[in-house]
C-alpha cells in the first residue's frame, strides 16, 4: 500500500502522515512548501510538490498511490471564497483524480454538523456548507471512501475513549487530532469503513473500544 496525504502540513493532516509512518505505510505528502513540510513530517515521508486548486500537479503526485486521504480545509481569513476553493473545488479535483487513476480507497476529514446551514462555524463565509457539498461529491464519484467527521479538533493527548456513531447524530464534543489519524489510518484496512459517514469524539468516562469494532457497528 501507498498512501498520498492532501493536507499534510496542517494539524490533523500532520499527524495522519505520522500514523502511516508508525505504521510502515509508504506515504507521500502532498506539500506546497518544502521547507515547512521536512520541519513538521517525518523524515521517512516522500514529499511531492502540489495544490489541489491545480489538479495538473495533482495527476503527477497520485502516480503510485494506491490510496489517498485528504485533511484540506481553509485557513480562517477575509477571502469569502476561500471554503468554496479549498473545501469544496480543492476536493473536487482530489477525487477526480483519484477516481482517473482508480484509487482503492479516499479517506475525507470533514467536520461534525455539516448538516446545520444554521450553525455559527458557516459565518466563516459556509465552511460547514462546502463540506458538507464536498461530500456528497465523494459518495456519487464511485471511489471507494469513508468520510470521518471529528468533532471538535484538540492538539492535546488528553485520554478519553472513541465514541463512534453515524451521521447527524452527534452535535458536540470534542477530540484530539492524534486519535482522527487512528480513525483514517484504520479506515484503510477495515471493509466495514468502506462506503461510510462516521462521527467520532472521545470522552474520559468512556472506555476505548477497538477502531475495527467501532466501525462495524455502523450500519
Amino acid at each position: 500500500m501507498k498512501a498520498l496525504v492532501a493536507g499534510a502540513t496542517g494539524g490533523t493532516g500532520s499527524r495522519i502522515v505520522k500514523e502511516l509512518v508508525d505504521r510502515n505505510i509508504s506515504v507521500r505528502a502532498l506539500v506546497r512548501d518544502e521547507k515547512t513540510a521536512k520541519e513538521l513530517l517525518p523524515p521517512e515521508a516522500e514529499l511531492v510538490f502540489g495544490d489541489v486548486l491545480q489538479p495538473e500537479t495533482l495527476e503527477k503526485a497520485i502516480e503510485g498511490c494506491d490510496v489517498l486521504l485528504s485533511a484540506t480545509g481553509a485557513r480562517p481569513s477575509f477571502n469569502p471564497t476561500g471554503p468554496l476553493m479549498v473545501d469544496y473545488v480543492g476536493t473536487k479535483n482530489l477525487i477526480n483524480v483519484a477516481k482517473a487513476k482508480g484509487i482503492n480507497q479516499f479517506v475525507m476529514v470533514s467536520s461534525m454538523c455539516v448538516s446545520k446551514f444554521f450553525h455559527p462555524l458557516n459565518l466563516f463565509w459556509l465552511v460547514l456548507y462546502w463540506k458538507k457539498q464536498a461530500e456528497g461529491y465523494v459518495q456519487q464519484s464511485g471511489v471507494p471512501y469513508t468520510i470521518v467527521r471529528p468533532g471538535g479538533l484538540r492538539n492535546d493527548e488528553k485520554p478519553g475513549g472513541l465514541v463512534m456513531e453515524p451521521a447527524d447524530t452527534m452535535f458536540e464534543g470534542s477530540i484530539p487530532r492524534t486519535k482522527v489519524a487512528q480513525v483514517c489510518v484504520e479506515a484503510l484496512f477495515q471493509a466495514e469503513a468502506k462506503n461510510k459517514i462516521v462521527e467520532v469524539i472521545t470522552k474520559e468516562e468512556v472506555e476505548d473500544v477497538a477502531i475495527q469494532e467501532q466501525f462495524a457497528s455502523i450500519s
